[in-house]
């Protein structure tokens, strides 16, 4: 009895989010997947007309807007997740080192993390890459004559990089966590083996913190595939659709078109994509991935 009543006070207490999740997660994701299969548009007032597979099949075989935001998205991917992963990684083990004040460096370098995803970051960073913006005027001074970074179809899909490499805050925090759990008598020992820096970087550093790499891998990927507020506030998609996200596609499919059951077969599509690029890593994790649990072999 006494177990019983434990449980129903367990349930109670979780009640709360658990009719949340069904409510705002599980059932819209239902939703969207019956959508998907249907023509159905916010402004209609009947039920949706099924078609099928149709919507898969015309995003798949007919449709070059699919096919250039997926290019775009997988150049941004491809680009601002190893650099984002690079810079952290080098901005964690400068401030690994105990000194005076670090504290009060790692805060102002994990701020621009806090506000990087906002709107006005965005509209900031629009005038500072404008042909007027700061980034010219600053040029200027040295008799450099700037880009129309953002106008220019070569440079504008750079400027979402820039932005998203910017805001690697997060990321750092977690390399720098990874970077304190490294025995320091590993050093040590390889100091008295006579291993300079770069030999102690890519035998003890990199081998040791590869299972956080591997973590801030699968979370930049997905993060980046999802990559929306920049390039509709700086660029919207543009110039001649450099910029033109995957999720930007999505978005105005949905409700700028009220093409609600294609958005929601897009949608399907990018979770797929995700989710084998996410199993491909996992795979491939098994031959560089290092667990001090297994005795030095990687799983």
């Amino acid at each position: 009895m006494f177990k019983k009543e434990n449980n129903l006070a367990g349930y109670i207490f979780i009640s709360p989010w658990l009719i949340g999740f069904l409510l705002l997660t599980l059932w819209p994701i239902a939703q969207s997947f019956y959508l998907s299969f249907t023509n159905y548009s916010m402004l209609d007032v009947g039920a949706p007309t099924w078609l099928g597979t149709d919507n898969y099949v015309k995003i798949l075989t007919d449709d070059s807007t699919f096919t250039k935001s997926l290019t775009v998205t997988f150049m941004f991917v491809l680009i601002s997740v190893p650099l984002k992963l690079f810079f952290s990684l080098m901005v964690a083990m400068a401030l690994v080192k105990s000194l005076r004040g670090m504290n009060v460096y790692r805060t102002a370098i994990y701020f621009p993390s806090l506000i990087g995803g906002s709107i006005a970051v965005a509209a900031l960073w629009r005038n500072m890459f404008g042909a007027d913006g700061y980034i010219n005027h600053i040029l200027s001074w040295v008799g450099i004559e700037g880009a129309a970074w953002i106008s220019n179809p070569d440079t504008a899909l750079g400027t979402l990089i820039l932005l998203n490499t910017w805001q690697f805050g997060s990321t750092m925090v977690i390399f720098l966590a990874g970077l304190k759990q490294i025995p320091g008598e590993l050093y040590e020992s390889a100091s008295v083996d006579g291993a300079g820096r770069i030999r102690k970087f890519f035998s003890i550093t990199l081998p040791m913190l590869s299972p956080v790499m591997f973590f801030n891998l699968v979370l930049g990927i997905i993060g980046s595939f999802q990559m929306f507020t920049a390039a509709f506030i700086i660029t919207n998609g543009g110039p001649v659709n450099s910029t033109y996200m995957y999720a930007l596609f999505l978005y105005e499919k949905a409700f700028k078109h009220y093409q609600m059951g294609y958005a929601s077969a897009l949608a399907w599509i990018l979770l797929v994509i995700v989710a084998l690029l996410t199993l491909i890593n996992f795979v491939a994790s098994r031959y560089w991935v290092f667990y001090e649990s297994d005795g030095g072999k990687t799983k």
